[in-house]
Formats: structure tokens, C-alpha cells, sequence
């Protein structure tokens, strides 16, 4: 009797494993319902995208932003409806995205080819990766699937993002908070290769890093010098774009990583990088590596990266509209 129960409780117990891992997120997930969904997504990008380059990064953001706040859920993407209910969208971490408009443009071709079968969510995925590899930067796997949330609190979007300010601790604590290790830290940094930012993202550290006035010293001088000179001429400056691995960014490389060691990170979670021993060591052995071995690493962090928390199965919705819950 006791060898039955014992029996019974492991044939429970894999059903209940299968049943988690059929809910997982897969290749081709839309093969059947949506066959031609991600030639759909991937068309739309290769046309539009060389209009506006710039929108690799900034999709790439969205879609890190996103899933840092109650995983990859599209949560992002949610107009606030209410003073009662501000959603992340209205975050200060959140309110320099940029792409809405093209995953909305998406949206649409994928709505009148297979009404509410694809979501938000894996349209931000699938664009993220797209507009990369369209700009020459590294593919990486999108398995799909993940469904869409139906809550969207900007507190917690200023929780949970790490802020350009955020020393090493705080960055290791918000990555190990998403599943994520010191190494996908160096490697999801290593977006910043074709990143632009706002001066107020770093202009404490030009001109009032311990508020008085000083400037940041583990940032190199000269080229503190010439961003106060050319850019960020004052501390209230909110509208200035910088580039964030000048003379390259349009170009996915690993020039972002040799500025990190010339103490040329723009923001202070840049620099970060390079205080801690391990995040430094690999650093360097991205450097010492080709570009190709950084492709691959990195196509291996964003895809873990875009497994956080997703929601699938019956869990979430798929949105007709991606700012608006369904009625």
C-alpha cells in the first residue's frame, strides 16, 4: 500500500512537471495559430527600422524595463486611465522610452492577420531582437509564447529598474532580484554600445556628485571637460542627447567595454562595473575575445533575460490594444 502511494504521489508529481513545462515559453510558439507572425514582425522592422536606427536602443530599453517589473508582460506598454493607478509607463525611469508607436504599428499588421493570438509582450521581445540584428547586431533565440499582464504600478517600475545612479551593490541586488548573475550584468550593459541618454541621467556626476558642487572622480577628467564644455552645459539640462559610446554607437561592438577601463562609462552604473573584481575580470575577457564570442554571450543573457517571470497559459491576455487591458 505504501509502495501505491509512493507510486501515486511521483505520477502526481510529473504531471504537475509536465504541466509546467507545456505552460514554458517555445520556439515557433505561434506555428499553428499565427504562422507567419514573426515574418510579420521581422518585414515591419527591416523597413522601418534604417528611418530610425536610434530605435534599436530604445527598444531594446523598453524591453529590459519591461521585464524587471513583474517580468516580460508587456506591463510597459499600459496607459495610465486614472489618477488612482499610475502606471509604469509614467515613471521617471520610464518616461524617456521611446518606440511605443512602432510596437503599436506592429500590433496592428499582427491584429489583422490573427486577431488577439499575439501578444504585446512577445511583439517587444521579437522587435527587440529584430531591430538589433537589423542594425548589425547579434541574434539571439526568441522562444514565444509569454501572455500579457494586466497590472502596471509605476512604484514599482522605480523599484525594480536600476537607476543610471546605482552603485555596484545595488546593481548586483536588482539583477539577483530577476534570476539574473554578475555576468548577465556586463553582458546586458553591453547595450549601451549603441545607447544615447539624457544629460540628467549623469549630470550629478559633472557637477554634483556629493552635493557640493564636485565632480565625480572615478569619472577620467578630460572627458568629464569636454562633456560640460560640449554637451551637458549646465546641471539643469534635461534635453541633451549624448551619445553613449561616442564615435561608435551606431555600431554593436565592444568599444563600450575598452571605454569602461578609460574610466569613460557615462553613467555611474557604467563605471560601477569595473569595482568589483569578478565584473571586472570579465571585462577584460570580453576584450580579449573576438566580437563574435560577445554575440554569443550576449544572445545567451538576452534570451534568459526575456524568459523573467513571463506569464503563459491561462495566466494574463493577450491585448487587442497594447496600452489598454482588454474590457
Amino acid at each position: 500500500m505504501r509502495g501505491f502511494r509512493y507510486f501515486g504521489m511521483m505520477f502526481f508529481c510529473l504531471l504537475v512537471f509536465m504541466g509546467s513545462t507545456e505552460a514554458q515559453l517555445q520556439m515557433g510558439f505561434y506555428s499553428s495559430s499565427c504562422p507567419n507572425a514573426e515574418r510579420i514582425v521581422q518585414d515591419y522592422v527591416n523597413r522601418h527600422i534604417h528611418n530610425a536606427p536610434s530605435l534599436a536602443a530604445a527598444i531594446i530599453r523598453m524591453h529590459f524595463h519591461d521585464c524587471f517589473v513583474r517580468g516580460c508582460d508587456a506591463s510597459v506598454l499600459l496607459n495610465t486611465t486614472s489618477s488612482n493607478n499610475q502606471t509604469e509607463k509614467v515613471a521617471t525611469p520610464n518616461l524617456t522610452l521611446r518606440g511605443f508607436d512602432f510596437i503599436d504599428k506592429v500590433k496592428s499588421l499582427l491584429e489583422a492577420a490573427c486577431p488577439a493570438v499575439v501578444s504585446c509582450a512577445d511583439i517587444v521581445a521579437l522587435v527587440a531582437r529584430d531591430a538589433v540584428v537589423a542594425t548589425g547586431g547579434p541574434f539571439w533565440r526568441v522562444p514565444t509564447g509569454r501572455r500579457d499582464g494586466t497590472i502596471s504600478r509605476s512604484s514599482e517600475a522605480l523599484n525594480n529598474i536600476p537607476p543610471p545612479t546605482s552603485n555596484f551593490t545595488n546593481l548586483q541586488t536588482l539583477f539577483a532580484n530577476q534570476g539574473l548573475d554578475l555576468k548577465d550584468l556586463v553582458l546586458l550593459s553591453g547595450a549601451h554600445t549603441i545607447g544615447i541618454s539624457h544629460c540628467s541621467s549623469f549630470s550629478n556626476r559633472l557637477y554634483n556628485f556629493t552635493g557640493v558642487g564636485d565632480q565625480d572622480p572615478a569619472l577620467d577628467s578630460e572627458y568629464a571637460a569636454n562633456l560640460k564644455a560640449r554637451k551637458c552645459r549646465s546641471l539643469n539640462d534635461n534635453t541633451t542627447i549624448v551619445e553613449m559610446d561616442p564615435g561608435s554607437f551606431r555600431t554593436f561592438d565592444l568599444s563600450y567595454y575598452s571605454l569602461l577601463l578609460k574610466r569613460r562609462g557615462l553613467f555611474q552604473s557604467d563605471s560601477a562595473l569595473t569595482t568589483n573584481s569578478a565584473t571586472l575580470s570579465f571585462v577584460n575577457q570580453l576584450l580579449q575575445g573576438p566580437l563574435q564570442n560577445f554575440f554569443a554571450e550576449f544572445a545567451n543573457s538576452m534570451e534568459k533575460m526575456g524568459r523573467i517571470n513571463v506569464k503563459t497559459g491561462t495566466t494574463g491576455e493577450i491585448r487587442k490594444h497594447c496600452a489598454v487591458v482588454n474590457s
